[in-house]
Order: C-alpha cells, then sequence, then structure tokens
C-alpha cells in the first residue's frame, strides 16, 4: 500500500496544483491530515485568535490518478479511517448557526478512546465515536475553490456519511483529478451547528478508481444500504433543490423509468438530509435506498 503523509497540503482544490503523489487507477493509498485548524490547536493554551488562519482545512494530496480524465469520474471508496487521540472543538461570534449570542471564540480539547469507542466530553458525557472525512474531493474546472468551500469537486461538503465503507463518485475536471482529503471529524452530527466538529488528524486509507465513462455533474455517495447525490448551493433550499433534481435525472438517465413516477416514489421512499450549514455554501444530500434502485434497475 502506498502512504502520503502530511507534509504537502493544499488550501484551495485547483486544476493547477502540483501533484504530491501519482497512483495508478484501483490503488490504494494511506492518507495522514491535519485537522481543520492545521493541527495549530493542541493544549487549552491555544487561542483561535492567535492563531494563523491561512492554514485553516488543510487537505492532504493532490493524489494524481491515471486513468483519470475530463467528462469522467473519480472513484474513491473508504477504506478506513484512524483517529488520533484528541480533539478540538469550537464555536464563536458570527460563526455558525447561534454565532449571534456569543462575543468571543470558545473551545473544548476531547480525548478519543477508540477501545471503548467513545469521545470523553466530561465526566458525565461520553459521545460515540461517528470517524467522517469532512474535506474531500478533485481539482474543480475553474478557478481554485478554497478547502473551507464546497461545491461540485466536493470539498468541504462534511457529510457524516463520509465515512468507513463508503464509496464516493466524483466529476474529474482535469487531467488526474487530483484528489484530495482533510478535515476528519471523531463525530459531528448533522448541520455541524457550531460551525465545527470534533476536529482531529489522523489517517484515511482509500481506494481510487478512475472512470473514464461515467458522467456526473455533482459528487454521488453510496453506502451499504443507501446511494445518494450531495450537493451545495447559496441556501439549504437551493442544494436540497439541486440534489433532488440530479438524483431524478440520474434516475431517468439510467432506467427510462418516467419522471413523474420516479418523482412519486421518490417522494415516499427518500431522505432529504442536511450534511452542513455553515459554511459559503450550504450542503444536503439526498438519500435513496438501494432495495428501489434495484427494483428501478438502476445502476451507474
Amino acid at each position: 500500500m502506498r502512504q502520503l503523509n502530511d507534509e504537502r497540503v493544499l488550501f484551495a482544490f485547483s486544476r493547477e496544483a502540483e501533484p504530491a503523489l501519482t497512483v495508478k487507477s484501483g490503488e490504494t493509498v494511506r492518507i495522514r491530515t491535519q485537522d481543520c485548524f492545521g493541527n495549530q490547536v493542541r493544549s487549552s493554551d491555544d487561542v483561535l485568535d492567535e492563531i494563523d488562519w491561512d492554514r485553516i482545512n488543510p487537505a492532504t494530496g493532490p493524489v494524481y490518478v491515471e486513468g483519470a480524465i475530463p467528462g469522467g469520474a473519480l472513484k474513491v471508496t473508504i477504506e478506513g479511517i484512524e483517529l488520533d487521540a484528541q480533539t478540538a472543538s469550537c464555536t464563536g461570534k458570527d460563526e455558525g448557526v447561534c454565532g449571534d449570542r456569543f462575543e468571543a471564540w470558545s473551545t473544548r480539547l476531547c480525548a478519543v478512546d477508540a477501545e471503548k469507542g467513545v469521545l470523553s466530553w466530561s465526566d458525565e458525557l461520553s459521545i460515540p465515536l461517528k470517524p467522517m472525512i469532512g474535506v474531500i474531493g478533485v481539482a474543480p474546472a475553474g478557478e481554485p475553490v478554497n478547502c473551507g468551500t464546497p461545491g461540485s469537486h466536493g470539498g468541504n461538503m462534511d457529510a457524516t456519511v463520509v465515512t468507513t465503507g463508503a464509496t464516493l463518485y466524483f466529476p474529474v475536471a482535469t487531467e488526474g483529478a487530483l484528489f484530495g482529503c482533510g478535515d476528519m471529524h471523531a463525530a459531528m452530527g448533522d448541520g455541524e451547528v457550531s460551525v465545527s466538529g470534533a476536529e482531529v488528524a489522523g489517517w484515511a486509507t482509500v481506494t481510487l478508481t478512475a472512470l473514464p465513462d461515467l458522467h456526473l455533474v455533482d459528487p454521488v455517495i453510496e453506502n451499504e444500504t443507501h446511494m445518494g447525490v450531495i450537493a451545495s448551493a447559496e441556501s439549504l433550499d437551493a442544494a436540497a433543490d439541486r440534489a433532488v433534481h440530479e438524483m431524478v435525472d440520474l434516475l431517468h438517465d439510467r432506467t427510462g423509468v418516467a419522471v413523474d413516477e420516479l418523482v412519486m416514489v421518490l417522494s415516499l421512499v427518500a431522505d432529504v438530509q442536511v450534511c452542513q450549514m455553515v459554511d459559503p455554501q450550504k450542503t444536503v444530500r439526498f438519500m435513496v435506498p438501494k432495495y428501489v434502485l434495484g427494483a428501478l434497475g438502476f445502476a451507474l
């Protein structure tokens, strides 16, 4: 297995970025990631007002995948997530959903107990670990997009379903796709209302496969039970609208089932789920059960 450490990170997904690693299609890579603060918050003495905000949300990479071409897709299978022993969470003035309630930053450091599978918030509260990758994606078609912003290329989608066992499909806009990931969380609720999860460094093991014949608009995610479109827009309403429309188009194009029938079925079985509501673009996923996709004859 190839390995990539966190000495090479990017702060914007860009088609101009020089690859940190080149792999063959289908190869598995173990990638070391920094936390969203660039590992700058390590103790209670580290004040958010004093960190370098130009080092926020780093993604390790980019990784050039042979065979990935513009107009095709990159398949990313998350084989494993390994968390470091300490997390950092924060909220503050004008940050997150409740930023109007605060005048200064607040931070909380917590210990990860991987053996027990919990995050120790306090003596009274232990939170189950839900490891996930917040920033994950490929280079966009146009101008660089900073790693704190999600879009059709992926980026800071902060989707709790981006976890071990999930497979993502990204539309490729440049040769080699230029994949990167970072911003892992030990736990996070849908919405990420404070503006952070339990931010943590660690290792992500992913398998990267070029799919030159698969054409997508936005990222698609698949797990054991569901498949869905992840879409980002200026509001939750707009993101949800985009995700639903794209799923309807994808199903119609690949099954031939009439659009009105698809929409009625999806209204019965599919779920609009919030990923995050605190970034410059808001992110929503529209998840469809696989038993329904199978009955419709759908396949990517």
